[in-house]
């Protein structure tokens, strides 16, 4: 469908010369000019579709923008051309955030149509900031991933800075002031026109229970330039970070700083809180920020310990959590059932958690899928004396079958010693086919018998 819009917008009885030409005409055009462009805006259109996405405030899917792909783009670069175009208020959606279920992260769901203009200034602004970022930025940057941000801060712990100033910004996305941020992109952004049009989109307000609010300040977290915004409003902390000669870690408004004794990491919370606030205008959250040492410390779901990576207590216990929510122990639901539920998790978890050097921490959870499904087990068999029989055709001795299926013992603690040889891990991997992943042999990976015990 686009490959074959795109020939009829770009070719014509000329061939594929001029569509060559136009490429390079492109080149020399101001920056707005650009963002016109309906070659710009196509390109940008598949950045929004492979993103996905669902409906802002009117409705209109990627598909049904999709499906008129022709219309709608020329009408969208007619509308910028001649300034006509305004972008429509975000939806606001609201999700719970990190471990507080009481505490909501606000995003925002922009129309597609406007989506389709934040990926085409995107495309065009990011080859203009992407050089000057700081090598110890990785949120939201080409070539750049979480791991690599893990694995810079355990090489820089692991060089003997074990103390960490983790700062957490108040409310960042929905405080960065506009004023401050338009100055900070005019530096390299010539184009005010273009300058123009992101202002535009930053105040185009937000709507809530079918009533629009303004935007006088923030950037709506959730939108394609929202990423990429951020970063340029925060080069400056990077800058000055440098500047002092401090070693740190930062993703998105997520930073570590890391220096060899206590008494700095005070001294460098101090000071650097302070050119936060006075000078970036934002605000820093004192009650999640902390100087620790690494290992009391949690980095994008992990912790930097005695030297290794390990999956961090709080992503540990989210994950059990997440099991204990999948696996019901009074559900009459067959065992197989559930374990391809959890396995349809599991699958989505393990790979960037398999960062971690300890493979023990995949194990304790596997376990706790099994104990938890052998108490519905024991639950589910309501007689004992049929619960005695399936235990000793399952090679459970006369004696312990007995006890357990007789015992006044809740499901829970029944679901143990008897249990594990009835329904052994095999038998779960066999006739269940849970996934396992603790068993692998991961380069990276410690010894399975090794466990890492974290606060």
């Amino acid at each position: 469908m686009v490959s074959s819009q795109w020939r009829r917008l770009y070719t014509s009885v000329q061939g594929e010369s001029e569509l060559v030409e136009k490429s390079l005409f492109n080149v020399s055009r101001s920056l707005y000019e650009q963002v016109c462009s309906e070659h710009n805006l196509l390109d940008a259109f598949k950045d929004v579709k492979r993103n996905k996405g669902v409906p802002g405030v009117d409705n209109q899917t990627v598909e049904d923008f999709g499906s008129n792909l022709l219309m709608e783009l020329s009408r969208l670069s007619k509308e910028l051309k001649e300034w006509r175009y305004k972008p429509r208020p975000v939806k606001r959606v609201e999700i719970p955030k990190g471990d507080n279920k009481k505490e909501l992260r606000k995003l925002g769901i922009p129309c597609v149509r406007d989506r389709v203009v934040q990926a085409c200034l995107k495309r065009l602004i990011e080859p203009i900031f992407e050089p000057s970022f700081s090598v110890s930025s990785y949120g939201f940057r080409p070539g750049r991933k979480q791991h690599d941000a893990i694995l810079a801060s355990k090489a820089i712990v692991n060089s003997g800075k074990e103390w960490t100033v983790d700062i957490d910004l108040e409310k960042f996305y929905d405080t960065i002031p506009h004023d401050r941020l338009i100055y900070r992109l005019s530096l390299k952004i010539k184009d005010k026109r273009a300058l123009r049009l992101i202002g535009n989109i930053l105040r185009s307000g937000v709507l809530i229970d079918g009533r629009k609010h303004s935007t006088l300040m923030g950037v709506v977290q959730g939108s394609p330039l929202s990423p990429l915004l951020s970063n340029v409003v925060l080069d400056e902390l990077d800058k000055e970070l440098e500047k002092r000669g401090v070693e740190f870690v930062r993703w998105a408004d997520d930073a570590n700083i890391f220096v060899r004794s206590e008494k700095a990491a005070q001294r460098v919370m101090h000071n650097i809180s302070k050119f936060i606030e006075k000078h970036l205008k934002l605000k820093v959250n004192t009650q999640k920020s902390k100087v620790a040492l690494s290992k009391h410390v949690k980095f994008l779901g992990m912790t930097i310990v005695a030297g290794t990576v390990a999956i961090s207590a709080k992503s540990l216990a989210r994950a059990m959590e997440k099991v204990k929510q999948l696996t019901p122990t009074n559900s009459p639901v067959p065992v197989e059932v559930t374990i391809r539920k959890v396995n349809d998790w599991y699958k989505d978890w393990v790979p960037y958690h398999s960062i971690t050097q300890y493979p023990s921490q995949f194990r304790a959870i596997e376990a706790h899928v099994r104990r938890r499904l052998r108490a519905r087990i024991v639950r589910q068999s309501k007689r004992p004396k049929y619960f005695y029989r399936k235990l000793m055709k399952r090679g459970v001795s006369k004696k312990v079958a007995f006890k357990n299926a007789y015992s006044n013992k809740g499901p829970w603690k029944r679901s143990h010693h008897a249990m594990n040889h009835a329904f052994s891990v095999s038998w779960f991997v066999e006739e269940t086919g849970q996934l396992i992943v603790s068993n692998k042999k991961l380069s990276h990976w410690l010894s399975v018998e090794n466990w890492i015990r974290l606060t």
